[in-house]
């Protein structure tokens, strides 16, 4: 499935030819039709797959770092660089395969969600977050402030530096939500960017 991902996600799902994803598995057309007969089926396995590669590269990221305000930051700039490159159709074209979009959503509420309040339980903890924060609130927040930066419609990437956009959307959201240590933290973070 990795090899097929990027092809998805640089073309768009419907972009991809089941020749070039034949090539891309090392399979004759023939035998690729045989073990996938059905585009959703394919489209399925690989999303799949991709969320667990997310996993891993969450897990491997929280490796890294030890306190939650810096553990967030990583996690949406993972999440952020994971898409670019990723073509603007490829998220329209899961939609429409159902039983994936509801496997995306899905994902969204039972791992993204949880992993966010979770950072900020243990900030609370560390004294890194505001006590006073709605976790369920923020977390929504956000969840769509991610979504926010990655509309081209509301951010085009021609007529945008996406750095300074990430910087200006979390940054200071972020830094509202930090106690004074957790504070100084995120700006040491990002001075490392």
């Amino acid at each position: 499935m990795e090899t097929i991902l990027p092809l998805f996600r640089q073309h768009g799902l419907k972009a991809v030819t089941d020749e070039q994803l034949a090539a891309a598995l090392q399979l004759s057309p023939s035998e690729f039709r045989q073990r996938y007969p059905s585009r959703a089926a394919l489209v399925h396995e690989v999303t799949l797959a991709d969320m667990e590669r997310q996993k891993r590269g969450h897990a491997a990221l929280f490796a890294q770092y030890s306190t939650a305000v810096e553990r967030l930051y990583a996690l949406i700039e993972y999440g952020l660089n994971d898409m670019v490159g990723v073509a603007p159709s490829y998220i329209a074209d899961l939609q429409e395969y159902p039983e994936t979009w509801a496997a995306v959503l899905d994902h969204l509420t039972t791992y993204s969600a949880p992993q966010t309040q979770q950072l900020l339980n243990d900030g609370i903890r560390q004294r890194l977050f505001r006590s006073d924060i709605n976790i369920q609130l923020v977390t929504k927040i956000l969840l769509e402030q991610v979504n926010l930066l990655l509309n081209p419609q509301v951010f085009p990437p021609d007529r945008y530096n996406m750095a300074e956009v990430f910087r200006s959307i979390f940054l200071y959201y972020v830094r509202g939500l930090c106690t004074e240590e957790g504070a100084r933290i995120a700006a040491n973070h990002f001075s490392r960017l």
